[in-house]
């Protein structure tokens, strides 16, 4: 794990618009170690609605003086350039949603789908497959590199995951992708996610996760942060990741289990993001893992979100990887039967906007996380 921060230096706001007020509370050191990781501004949006708009209004928000006046807080991380935009009025909300009715229906809908019957219904890598208690690979039909691979559960509903579970899921995904370099030693730089139904852009109901093996370099945004973390290095002396997460943690936004670290993001890139830091893919992550999705699905109603592994490659390699741990990114994706997607021109070209609050969020993960 990464060393440890000073946790009795911490100055947590009630919510993300007393965020600058926090910082300026920072003792000196922590003020310093947060500025050159981050930006914080404040605005306020004016509009003046017309009185046949105030019912509509009080309907959706409580009060017309709630909207006539919208505090904006904007944070960018100064090494990475991810960045976030939040709205009092929208960080307000509860943080709570509610589970479709029908979301029993919706999930058995797809049952008896080719990852049912993975043996005859999908195709199997030149390596073969890779199995364990709970997960099957697959090689993905369409697929978007050289080694392109499904980890198919066995349970068909993704949200009925269990501890040992995902366990499984992550130990035949790393499996494979140590099965795909022994087939290609150049295939080092090996990347695990989880779609969670549609909304995440799961394209098939049963649980599965994807998993792929690339050559060359890793991925473009893995390669941009190793490279970003760098760079802060040579700048600053200190390892990024401990900063940022030392960072988090004098606001309040970290908690600490067996083997893995937590960290609500101040620049989350959309809802509830949740960062995991661990040396390693093992039973730590792995518990990490299932205690934060439990928390999204059974206290939060989260039914869709995505989970993303950045790890250095599976295999020596020429550029430098000193000091980047294993990082597991997850994301709640929205209401499973919202219409409307979470994701638009803002997240994709300029910066992302949030409604849910980081520091409320954090109330329900602390407990969660070191229960």
């Amino acid at each position: 794990m990464m060393k440890a921060p000073d946790q009795s230096v911490v100055v947590q706001p009630a919510a993300i618009t007393e965020l600058t007020a926090a910082i300026a509370q920072l003792p000196p050191p922590e003020r310093a170690r947060f500025e050159r990781l981050f930006h914080v501004s404040e605005a306020v949006g004016v509009l003046v609605a017309p009185p046949s708009m105030h019912r509509w209004i009080e309907g959706f928000f409580g009060s017309v003086a709630a909207v006539e006046k919208q505090k904006i807080v904007k944070t960018t991380n100064l090494v990475t350039f991810e960045g976030t935009l939040f709205n009092a009025l929208r960080a307000s909300r509860p943080m709570e949603s509610e589970i479709p009715e029908q979301l029993d229906e919706i999930v058995t809908s797809g049952v008896g789908d080719p990852f049912c019957r993975p043996y005859e219904g999908t195709p199997e890598d030149l390596f073969g497959r890779v199995s364990g208690p709970h997960a099957i690979t697959a090689s993905n039909v369409a697929k978007y590199d050289a080694f392109h691979g499904v980890v198919i559960y066995q349970e068909h509903n993704p949200l009925a995951f269990t501890r040992e579970a995902i366990a499984d899921y992550l130990d035949v995904g790393l499996r494979w992708g140590r099965a795909a370099l022994e087939a290609d030693p150049e295939a080092r730089y090996f990347f695990f996610m989880w779609n969670c139904l549609w909304k995440s852009g799961a394209s098939i109901l049963h649980g599965h996760a994807q998993v792929a093996a690339t050559r060359g370099m890793h991925y473009a945004r893995v390669e941009h942060l190793r490279r970003a973390a760098l760079s802060y290095r040579a700048g600053c002396g200190t390892n990024y990741f401990e900063d940022l997460y030392a960072a988090h943690a004098a606001l309040g936004l970290t908690a600490e289990g067996p083997g893995v670290q937590l960290m609500v993001s101040l620049t989350p890139i959309k809802e509830k993001e949740v960062w995991l830091f661990a040396d390693t893919v093992g039973p730590e992550l792995a518990d990490g893992i299932y205690r934060v999705l439990h928390c999204y699905v059974q206290q939060l109603g989260v039914t869709s979100f995505n989970v993303a592994l950045y790890m250095p490659p599976l295999a020596p390699v020429p550029e430098d990887w000193s000091g980047f741990p294993v990082i597991a990114r997850l994301v709640d994706r929205g209401a499973l039967l919202n219409k409307t997607a979470d994701m638009g021109a803002m997240e994709l070209y300029a910066s992302s906007v949030v409604s849910s609050d980081p520091f409320k969020l954090i109330t329900y993960l602390r407990p969660a996380f070191q229960a």
